[in-house]
């Protein structure tokens, strides 16, 4: 069951479930999710390793950031970058009552892309997020068009809509990128 934008602001006063939402997501969201904006670019660098225990993802290099004073970026054709959110989503560990008639779910986020990026070439890569994590989000963005597309920072890149999971959880989200972190740049065991 998707969760309506207007009913995710009354539960964001408990649970806080997504923070740092600009005015516009805030006071006049539109049908059932949230636009929600990007500040960081990475480009990969090196090798990387995805074991059966351990990882390690390849190097990060910033490549812009708003608290750098970097204004936008330009991505061409084949270009492939990590982008990190604004906003912070809170998947809570814990069951809600969403529509206030006593049955309880979990709450999980969904990522899907803003129709103006297919539209420009450009693919976001999105993935779960189960409940118990707390953090950004980061993405990754492919230019597979054949034209450059410049991007502002603080642009809205993706839509967030929250869904209800039934069931129990055997474990919450107890993984390594908690937080936020974008990268494993030291080889490292799995959780």
């Amino acid at each position: 069951m998707i969760i309506t934008a207007v009913r995710v602001l009354e539960l964001n006063e408990q649970y806080n479930l997504v923070s740092n939402l600009c005015e516009r997501e805030l006071s006049n969201p539109e049908g059932v999710g949230f636009d929600i904006r990007f500040d960081e670019v990475y480009k990969l660098n090196g090798d990387g390793f995805l074991g059966i225990k351990d990882r390690k993802t390849p190097d990060i290099e910033t490549v812009a950031s708003l608290e750098n004073g970097d204004k936008e970026i330009i991505l061409k054709p084949g270009d492939y970058f990590l982008i990190k959110t604004m906003e912070v989503i809170s998947s809570p560990e814990v069951k809600i009552d969403v529509e206030g008639n006593g049955k309880e779910f979990f709450v999980v986020p969904q990522i899907f892309p803003r129709s103006t990026l297919q539209r420009s070439g450009l693919m976001l890569r999105a993935t779960k997020t189960d409940p118990g994590y707390t953090g950004p989000l980061t993405f990754g963005l492919a230019n597979v068009g054949n034209c450059n597309i410049t991007l502002e920072l603080g642009s809205r890149i993706a839509n967030v809509v929250f869904v209800t999971a039934t069931g129990n959880l055997s474990r919450a989200y107890e993984g390594q990128w908690q937080g936020g972190r974008v990268a494993a740049v030291e080889k490292e065991t799995q959780n």
